[in-house]
């Protein structure tokens, strides 16, 4: 099912949910009304489109051109690739055999044009109904049914006057063939659904009595094109071959990859970094050529013995500078085991990323830039994917500011190697401790005001000063279980030893009142 206009409809049917009389775009209750045993699974276009995808690719073993025609169908040029499969016959068997080794079923329409191959996929073989019940002559005015043509018995009508339609050639089981030429005897027979024209349009043709595509191909169109539209009239003509509707596949993903094999098997890491001294460059080259940069690089080691070592790198931020991936490759070489011997060696970008140029600096910064390698922010790059490269970036974090004002979620954590240095941090009503703690028990007497002494960590302490107090209310939209105890008075307090610490009195919520430490400044 999906959601239409804030209502829930059937999306796709089961064969046996089609038995009960059910179609695609009814709403759910409704279906629900005449099939009470109905399951149903909401509609996943995500995965829809991924699977569609999938099948893609697979269907490129049969043309290079193949596109996604709607949410649930292909389309394929077979413009010079049947006689590769035997004939079109031929091909059509061996579609059929893959998607039925895959679970799938497949409606097929083979034809000169896109718009009658569409057409004889969805709705060959398919009876036309009327929109009304009934004779529809029997419904229309008096002066309609005086001029009506009575029905002879015994003799055969013609199938445009609504005889039998001529059969279409079929070969291959579920696939359907129009043989070249024949388009126009092929498609008669079909709804006008069929020129995938809107439900609208359909409508207005059914209640004239334009039921069949080859009611319409007999009109004037000019007369069709003023009380219908120009679409009707394109898909006509696209239909029949006389307006060109091209095919436009979809681009082959970029995939940024490349291999060195050996005459004689090598192990020592001298010769593994020689091997990586020439593959990265020409993968660097690629990437350069489409403007990417590599961020998650792998290398595949394949042994003598048929085993495969993998290293997997990831880098800070993207790059193609060979001078700065060849470092961290080299750090984790030393992983590789080598066994009997390396016979090729495999680079590959598992993840790029556009990079764009940057403008070119001054002479001042560029002397600066030399100096400190601060300016694109490439020391820190480089940082980040060294120390990645040996405890891994995901435990590289920063902090970044958070909008509260409670004082524990003021930041939050993020990856360092997928965030920016954090900007414009805001300055508190207070200064803040440098060192934060969970909140610890001081004990003091239960009033807002400190005395001379206080006891804290096992040990008394002497007053020397205090600054305060800076309120700070919880958060009432959030039941925070560290902050039930009500509205906190923050202090800053100086001992007589030096020590400046961090201290507040909860006047008690749902917990009881009383003195506590959270932090200490420099």
């Amino acid at each position: 099912m999906a959601e239409v206009s804030n209502a829930q409809v059937i999306c796709a049917l089961s064969p046996a949910a089609e038995t009960e009389g059910l179609y695609v775009g009814q709403p759910l209750r409704d279906a629900h009304a005449l099939c009470s045993h109905l399951l149903t699974r909401p509609q996943d276009k995500l995965a829809e489109a991924r699977f569609l995808a999938a099948l893609q690719r697979w269907a490129g073993k049969f043309s290079p051109w193949v596109a996604v025609a709607d949410p649930d169908g292909l389309t394929v040029d077979l413009t010079g690739c049947a006689h590769l499969f035997g004939g079109e016959s031929e091909l059509i068997l061996q579609v059929e055999r893959d998607c039925a080794e895959m679970g799938l079923s497949v409606r097929l329409g083979l034809a000169d044009t896109l718009g009658a191959a569409w057409a004889l996929a969805r709705y060959g073989g398919a009876e036309v109904g009327s929109d009304r019940t009934g004779d529809a002559i029997d419904q229309e005015a008096r002066a309609t049914r005086s001029r009506a043509h009575p029905r002879k018995k015994g003799k055969t009508r013609h199938w445009t006057r609504g005889g039998t339609a001529p059969e279409v050639a079929v070969h291959g089981g579920a696939g359907r063939i129009i043989p070249a030429g024949q388009a126009y005897s092929a498609l008669s027979p079909l709804p006008v659904a069929a020129l995938r024209l809107e439900a609208g349009i359909v409508a207005q043709l059914n209640r004239l009595g334009l039921r069949q595509i080859g009611d319409l191909l007999g009109q004037p169109r000019a007369s069709l094109a003023r009380r219908f539209g120009r679409g009707l009239v394109d898909r006509l003509d696209q239909a029949m071959g006389s307006a060109p509707e091209p095919i436009s596949p979809a681009r082959a993903p970029d995939h940024f990859a490349v291999r060195m094999g050996f005459p004689d098997p090598i192990g020592l890491i001298e010769d593994l970094m020689a091997g990586v001294d020439r593959m990265l460059p020409r993968l660097c080259a690629r990437l350069e050529a489409r403007g990417k940069g590599v961020r998650l690089l792998r290398l595949e080691a394949h042994r003598a013995d048929q085993e495969t070592e993998v290293l997997t790198l990831g880098l800070a931020r993207a790059t193609r500078d060979p001078a700065r991936i060849r470092p961290l490759l080299e750090m984790k070489l030393d992983q590789i085991d080598a066994g009997f011997g390396i016979d090729m060696l495999r680079l590959e970008g598992l993840q790029v990323e556009a990079l764009h140029d940057r403008a070119p600096a001054g002479h001042a910064d560029a002397r600066r830039a030399a100096r400190t390698r601060q300016e694109d922010g490439t020391a820190l790059e480089d940082l980040m994917g060294r120390l990645g490269a040996r405890v891994g970036l995901e435990n590289l974090t920063r902090l970044h500011p958070a909008d509260s004002h409670i004082p524990e979620k003021t930041s939050k954590t993020l990856a360092a190697a997928w965030s920016e240095p954090a900007q414009d941090w805001p300055t508190p009503p207070r200064p803040r401790p440098l060192l934060l703690w969970p909140p610890e028990l001081v004990m003091a007497p239960d009033v807002p005001r400190l005395d001379g002494t206080f006891r804290w960590r096992g040990r008394d302490w002497q007053l020397a000063g205090a600054t305060g107090p800076e309120r700070i209310a919880p958060e009432w939209w959030l039941d925070d279980p560290n902050w039930r105890s009500g509205v906190r008075d923050y202090w800053c307090v100086v001992t007589t030893c030096g020590a400046r610490l961090w201290l507040y009195f909860a006047h008690g919520g749902t917990m009881s009142r009383g003195w506590f430490c959270q932090g200490s400044f420099a």
